[in-house]
């Protein structure tokens, strides 16, 4: 099954819970945030949500830092 993640076609193996998707890339929930098709999934509805087949998925981390 295709999707497209920040951008770049991906291959994964069938629908999956949000949760699943991040935990097979390796990512820690408690430090993205992610929207699919241009909806950004709030944090206590990521358990609700599928990834499927053509979706977009937008994964941004968070980055400390400030001006100096």
């Amino acid at each position: 099954m295709q999707i497209t993640v920040n951008g770049k076609p991906r291959e994964i193996d069938g629908e999956m819970p949000l949760p699943a998707f991040l935990q097979a890339y390796g990512i820690n929930p408690r430090l993205v945030a992610v929207a699919i098709n241009g909806d950004v999934i709030p944090k206590e509805q990521y358990a609700s949500v599928r990834v499927r087949a053509g979706d977009a998925v937008e994964v941004v981390r968070m980055v400390g830092g400030g001006a100096r």
